[in-house]
């Protein structure tokens, strides 16, 4: 079975990372290859990350409501790059309000406060499953 790569990127100017973190170890702990770029990131340095660390899936953290912003210029670059196949998750403060506009411009899922480790588990080994399913992989 393929051990999956996963992204998890702090986009902009948000300097709280313990949530990123938190799901980056449960994520690795669920056996699968998790990379975390730190702090700060731009969304073109997430994107050349992705790249160069042959990812399958990207994880943004986003606590600054700049999710919409930062979510787009992600999927755009990743457009651009040829990379647009790659999932992508948002996970943070996320508005209610804004979860469809989210899903709309080509986010995967949108994972609130209090989402149960497991959960975000089992969605992040569905997407992908679903990706290498329909990839034959």
């Amino acid at each position: 079975m393929k051990k999956y790569r996963i992204l998890i990127a702090k986009p902009g100017l948000d300097g709280h990372d313990r949530g990123a973190k938190v799901v980056a170890h449960a994520l690795r702990d669920a056996g699968f290859e998790v990379i975390y770029t730190g702090l700060r990131q731009t969304p073109e340095q997430i994107v050349k990350t992705a790249i160069q660390e042959d990812v399958d899936l990207i994880g943004l953290s986003i606590l600054s409501g700049a999710h919409l912003q930062l979510s787009k210029k992600v999927i755009e670059l990743m457009r651009k790059e040829g990379i647009g196949n790659i999932p992508i998750f948002v996970g943070g403060i996320i508005p209610p309000d804004d979860v469809p506009k989210l899903l709309e411009i080509g986010v995967a899922r949108v994972f609130g406060p209090g989402t149960p480790l497991s959960k975000i588990v089992q969605e992040v080994r569905e997407v992908l499953e679903g990706v290498a399913s329909t990839s034959g992989s």
